[in-house]
């Protein structure tokens, strides 16, 4: 079996101390269906309950969706219940609200 070179890394994205430091994760926002990194965009998971919620630190244990906080990508999102069917649960107003804000 050949072996790996040393300065490729051993997962995909990489992370803070891989050997391609820069590579951000990209995800796809559940309204505009427009991709940007992590960072620019908010993720909510559905928990173990199959409640909702907001995830401020994007390692939460669930599966996740990711919105833009542009007003209107989170009134896109509400009109078209994309966390509905992306999460499959519902989302509760608590979570819309604090979207909002």
């Amino acid at each position: 079996m050949p072996t790996r070179p040393d300065h490729l890394p051993t997962h995909g994205e990489g992370g803070p101390d891989a050997k391609r430091p820069g590579r951000v994760g990209t995800r796809t926002c559940v309204a505009c269906r427009q991709e940007a990194g992590k960072g620019h965009l908010v993720r909510v998971v559905r928990k173990a309950d199959g409640s909702a919620a907001i995830d401020l630190t994007g390692r939460a244990q669930g599966r996740g969706a990711y919105l833009h906080r542009d007003p209107s990508c989170i009134e896109i999102a509400r009109k078209k219940k994309a966390f509905d069917r992306a999460l499959k649960a519902t989302v509760s107003a608590e979570v819309w609200a604090e979207l909002g804000s």
